[in-house]
């Protein structure tokens, strides 16, 4: 569900010269609530909120109850107060996953495969090598738009331009249920027309920043120097980014794979909490969740992040870099408990007390940097290699041989035989102590 601003002066003809406009973004519209609507027929017209219970968030919400000021990331008790005659759904996710399939396999996949999907319900589209049988990318969207809505019952808007960048924005100001070109020779004058949370990856705190430097808008940004936007950004990356955003460039390429980036859990309390115990206990099963994920599809982290929500719905996240990639809940864990520490502004020292410094609504964790655990080179912690140092002076003495494991490699292997008792008698039937 996007929250991102439109401009109703944007949804407009921009002119009909499609040299270059190669690129596509695909957005279904309210996706998980126009799906409950398309199995529902009886709730169609009527404001329709995916989220249910006085402790969770709003996920998506029909354009009717938008009318009622209800977003995404929204508290759901909060939504019921605005829309008391909503119809709230809980979360279905298996459901959004078949059909997100169905709808790249059936429609999108039948134009080509250089498809670059995004999320659930979001994809580019390079039709570089579509054109010679479709013959212009309007005919490419306008087949797209026609599939989906005969074949599902769902909708989705279409933006077409030469990048990634501004086919994005085109789309976004296409919604609900639109498609808008912007020819090449106006990228320009289109992404400026827009305010600044109207290009992709500016958020609350960038916003803020540069609106300490007199910028409001991307026009604004536009006549920012390098220099300037350097000195406002404090990255240099940052700064070339958004210098090329302002001026409707992208150099990015249609990926038609892109890697798994990332694998979380993270859960509601029933009641904010400062228990150390009850938050470090939500992080261990977390940890132990995304290791076994990470194992069933073969990968391997080298990054650790936690996430923390607080009662006012506003977040924090803080990560770390691991020595050694992992797909052990042993390693994660006191990564995670050690992060919540300093999130906390507490010393490592504090990992008995009793209470945390403030109330806590959600605790989550999630492993990136992922590598296929078949092509990652695992380097042994020093403590492994005092180990197994020890394990062999040991031998030597006794006259035997040095076959026993590391104290990481036996914790490892007693979570991989977790795995196989959970496929045959179901995920809830042990878990393992971090």
């Amino acid at each position: 569900m996007s929250t991102a601003p439109r401009i109703a002066a944007a949804k407009r003809d921009w002119g009909h010269d499609e040299a270059g406009c190669t690129v596509l973004h695909i957005d279904m519209d309210a996706f998980y609530a126009s799906l409950e609507v398309a199995r529902h027929p009886e709730y169609r017209g009527k404001p329709v909120i995916i989220g249910v219970g006085n402790r969770s968030v709003v996920s998506a919400a029909s354009y009717e109850a938008r009318q009622y000021g209800v977003n995404s990331a929204m508290a759901s008790s909060r939504a019921q107060k605005l829309c008391p005659n909503g119809i709230f759904l809980p979360v279905d996710m298996r459901y959004y996953r078949a059909m997100s399939h169905r709808i790249f396999e059936e429609v999108f996949s039948r134009i080509t495969d250089r498809i670059e999907q995004v999320s659930v319900d979001e994809c580019y589209m390079d039709v570089s090598g579509a054109l010679l049988r479709w013959g212009s990318p309007r005919a490419i969207g306008a087949w797209i738009r026609e599939q989906v809505v005969s074949r599902y019952n769902v909708t989705c808007s279409v933006g077409i331009a030469a990048n990634k960048l501004v086919a994005k924005m085109a789309s976004t100001n296409a919604k609900p249920n639109g498609m808008l070109m912007i020819p090449v020779a106006r990228h320009a004058q289109f992404v400026q027309m827009m305010p600044l949370r109207g290009i992709p990856g500016i958020g609350p705190s960038l916003e803020k920043r540069l609106n300490a430097w007199g910028v409001n808008s991307v026009a604004d940004l536009a006549r920012m120097s390098l220099e300037s936007l350097e000195q406002a950004t404090g990255s240099a990356i940052s700064a070339r980014g958004l210098y090329q955003a302002a001026r409707g460039l992208d150099g990015r390429p249609v990926v038609p794979y892109t890697q798994e980036k990332s694998i979380g859990a993270e859960r509601t309390f029933d009641a904010d909490t400062q228990d150390m115990r009850q938050v470090c206990s939500m992080l261990r099963w977390c940890c132990d969740d995304v290791a076994t994920s990470l194992r069933r599809r073969g990968f391997l982290a080298r990054k650790v992040m936690v996430k923390l929500r607080f009662p006012d719905l506003s977040y924090a996240t803080k990560g770390h870099t691991l020595g050694c990639p992992t797909d052990a809940a042993s390693v994660l864990y006191p990564q995670c408990a050690n992060l919540l520490l300093s999130m906390m502004g507490m010393a490592p020292e504090s990992a008995h007390a009793i209470s945390l410094t403030r109330p806590v609504r959600l605790a989550g964790m999630s492993a990136s940097g992922l590598v296929l655990a078949e092509e990652a080179v695992i380097q042994p912690s020093l403590d492994d290699l005092l180990e197994e140092n020890e394990v062999e002076q040991r031998a030597e003495i006794s006259g035997g041989s040095a076959q026993s494991q590391t104290h990481s490699a036996r914790l490892r292997g007693a979570e991989a035989a977790l795995d196989a008792v959970r496929r045959k008698y179901g995920n809830n039937i042990a878990s393992f102590g971090v």
